[in-house]
C-alpha cells in the first residue's frame, strides 16, 4: 500500500476566528500555530502548507500568567553594535498588542520559507472587529486556553 501524498490542488483551506479575550497567550498561540500548519487535518504533510487561515481578534485582551507581564523581556536588535533594545511583555502588549501576539505565534512555526508562507495566513486585530466577514470564518474552539481565576483552598 502506498503512502498518501496530498497534491497542492487538493488542499482546502477554511477560515477560523479566535477571540483572544481572557486567553493565556502561550496556550492560545500553540493552538493557532497548529491550525496554521495544518496538523489538525488527517492529510497533514510536514513539507507542504496544509494549514487554514486564522483571524485573532481582541489581541489587546490576552492574558499572561503569574508575573510574566512585568518580568519577561522582549528583545530586538537594530543590526548595529550596541543596538539591542528590550522592553517587558506588559509594555509591548500595551503599545502594540497585535505584534506581541504575532511574534508568539510565528515563533512556533518553522523557520524557513514554509513557515513564512504559513504566517501569511495569520490575521491579528487588537479590537473586536475584523474585515474578513465575507470569508464566513468559523469559531475555533480552544477553550483550554482560557485563563482561569485562582482557586481558593
Amino acid at each position: 500500500m502506498k503512502t498518501y501524498a496530498p497534491k497542492a490542488s487538493e488542499i482546502e483551506r477554511d477560515w477560523y476566528v479566535v477571540d483572544a479575550e481572557g486567553m493565556t497567550l502561550g496556550r492560545m498561540a500553540t493552538e493557532v500555530a497548529r491550525v496554521l500548519r495544518g496538523k489538525h487535518k488527517p492529510t497533514f504533510a510536514p513539507h507542504m502548507d496544509m494549514g487554514d487561515h486564522v483571524i485573532v481578534v481582541n489581541a489587546d485582551k490576552v492574558v499572561l500568567t503569574s508575573n510574566k507581564a512585568s518580568t519577561k523581556q522582549v528583545y530586538r536588535h537594530s543590526g548595529y553594535p550596541g543596538g539591542i533594545k528590550s522592553e517587558t511583555y506588559g509594555e509591548l502588549l500595551a503599545r502594540r498588542p497585535a505584534d506581541a501576539v504575532r511574534s508568539s505565534i510565528v515563533g512556533m512555526l518553522p523557520k524557513n520559507r514554509l513557515g513564512r508562507q504559513q504566517a501569511r495566513k495569520l490575521k491579528i486585530y487588537a479590537g473586536a472587529r475584523h474585515p474578513h466577514a465575507a470569508q464566513k470564518p468559523k469559531p475555533l474552539d480552544i477553550s483550554g486556553a482560557r485563563a482561569q481565576a485562582p482557586q481558593e483552598s
